[in-house]
């Protein structure tokens, strides 16, 4: 991760880090989209790609092959998203053991979401109940693997182990946490020995900065990346606050919804974002982690807005995957190349 930097610091002028973040497909007749999209973020060379997992593990068989493709067919590193709610100790070892197996090097840390559909749900007593315990287990179970084996031990070595978390700049609806608190389980994750953070989504410059400033008040150092979502539909925006709590501006969705098409939503809505991470940018955010919801369009073009590369005009010819997950077909396939937009 680059040094964050300020537009006094000379460290500004260096490039930030691009990243994505891609959901594994549910159904084997969304998969070759899903891997066009995968295969136009990849070209893109980001410093890495982020796999989601889902809380329940439904699909962790899909996850864990999606991050194997990407490690064996691209140069690309994978982040292993990785949840613990509702499961047991053993369980998420036993992910932890399998992912590490698998050769990740680097996770992503998070509680996830207790069913919604359950009222009287607990967790079990046995279970891993926040991300920090999560931060602790991962390094128990490398440190456990390294013990034993060697060879692990050398390989961890020479790859050390990477756990990224996530932080709220606005707190945490969910939780119900505010941003102070939020600062706080930061600086616990930090010190439970998490490498970088990536936030939730926003949509104003100042909740990036202002949580920045708060956290490195309080003794937070690891770098803090800037995750946002490209503001070109106002379902999905209206989705997403349905599954975050996270509200988006009401001005950007009367806009948004006042236009005719949704090309003139993509243009409006690419403007608004290239904007905002313009500016958090400058503020001296060390990247940007773009939420893809598997789409690689508004993706490339936000990063195209703020000159960091990222094109959907072109076609380079990458071969992402050597194994990609379409059932029926061939493990040495070549990608669909068919289809323009996911």
């Amino acid at each position: 991760m680059v040094a964050e930097a300020s537009p006094q610091n000379p460290a500004h002028r260096h490039r930030p880090t691009v990243s994505f973040e891609l959901m594994p497909p549910r159904r084997p007749d969304a998969a070759p989209k899903f891997w066009e999209t995968a295969r136009r973020l990849v070209a893109t060379h980001p410093d890495f790609v982020s796999v989601t997992y889902g809380a329940g593990g439904g699909d962790r068989a899909t996850a864990r092959r999606v991050v194997a493709t990407l490690l064996e067919g691209t140069p690309v590193l994978p982040i292993a998203h990785l949840t613990c709610v509702g499961a047991s100790r053993e369980d998420v070892s036993e992910v932890i053991d399998d992912f590490l197996e698998a050769g990740v090097r680097s996770f992503l840390a998070l509680r996830g979401d207790p069913p919604k559909d359950q009222p009287d749900w607990r967790p079990p007593a046995e279970g891993v109940h926040s991300s920090i315990e999560l931060v602790h287990l991962l390094r128990e179970v490398e440190n456990r693997r390294c013990a034993q084996d060697p060879s692990a031990a050398l390989r961890g070595a020479a790859r050390p182990l990477t756990i990224a978390v996530a932080t709220f700049t606005n707190g945490n609806p969910a939780a119900g946490t505010t941003r102070t608190q939020e600062v706080h389980r930061l600086l616990e994750k930090q010190e439970a020995g998490a490498s970088f953070a990536i936030t939730q989504l926003f949509y104003e410059a100042d909740s990036y900065t202002d949580f920045v400033a708060e956290a490195r008040a309080a003794g937070v150092t690891i770098p803090i990346l800037a995750g946002l979502l490209p503001t070109t539909e106002p379902q999905r925006l209206r989705r997403v606050e349905e599954l975050t709590g996270v509200v988006p501006p009401r001005h950007l969705l009367e806009a948004l919804d006042a236009l005719p098409d949704p090309e003139a939503q993509h243009a409006y809505g690419i403007a608004y974002s290239a904007e905002l991470a313009q500016r958090v940018l400058d503020a001296g955010a060390p990247g940007l982690h773009v939420y893809t919801f598997n789409k690689y369009r508004p993706a490339l073009d936000l990063l195209e807005g703020v000159n960091l590369g990222g094109t959907t005009s072109s076609d380079d010819g990458v071969d992402l995957a050597r194994r990609p997950w379409v059932p029926g077909i061939p493990s040495d396939a070549p990608l669909s190349r068919t289809g323009t937009t996911t």
